[in-house]
């Protein structure tokens, strides 16, 4: 008897569960190939962010559960400071914050926008730009939006090993 593969969405479901379990956020499920095989990811965090134990946690705790799915590789990690903001939610704790902004079109000559996020308005997401604009872009023509990250000399200094410039 052929056996049968469990969609994503059934191996969402089951992380959804666990996370609540685990007191994490469930941020994404993907099933992505690419050129070394199938990985199936699962992507959590914690408002304060997510230890390297409770990753390892989550993986032990779903590894039995999603066996049926179809993948070669499966990853649990973090979704990391500069996470594509995607749900309602992502828009609404992101406010107030520098984003970046790519198009799938160029609008006025340019794909990429950067701006502080004011929010959703409707189907809308609004940015004020560094001149004090108001731009707005549907979601639907938005390819990318995620938190900008900017580091400086100073940043890269404070991981200089003692004694050695960042350089």
């Amino acid at each position: 008897m052929p056996r049968h593969s469990m969609p994503v969405r059934e191996a969402r479901e089951i992380a959804q569960k666990i996370a609540r379990e685990m007191q994490v956020e469930l941020v994404d499920v993907e099933l992505v190939k690419e050129p070394t095989g199938h990985f199936l990811r699962f992507y959590v965090d914690r408002p304060e962010g997510i230890a390297l134990n409770d990753l390892e946690a989550f993986h032990r705790r779903i590894l039995p559960l999603v066996e049926r799915v179809e993948y070669d590789y499966m990853e649990v990690s973090s979704p990391g400071a500069d996470r594509p903001l995607k749900t309602d939610a992502d828009f609404e704790k992101a406010k107030g914050t520098e984003v970046e902004l790519k198009t799938y079109k160029a609008v006025d000559g340019q794909k990429r926008f950067t701006g502080v996020l004011e929010g959703l308005d409707g189907d809308d997401i609004v940015l004020t730009d560094l001149a004090g604009e108001e731009l707005r872009f549907t979601r639907k023509a938005v390819a990318l939006i995620r938190p900008l990250i900017e580091f400086d000399e100073d940043d890269l200094a404070d991981d200089a090993p003692a004694g050695q410039s960042p350089e």
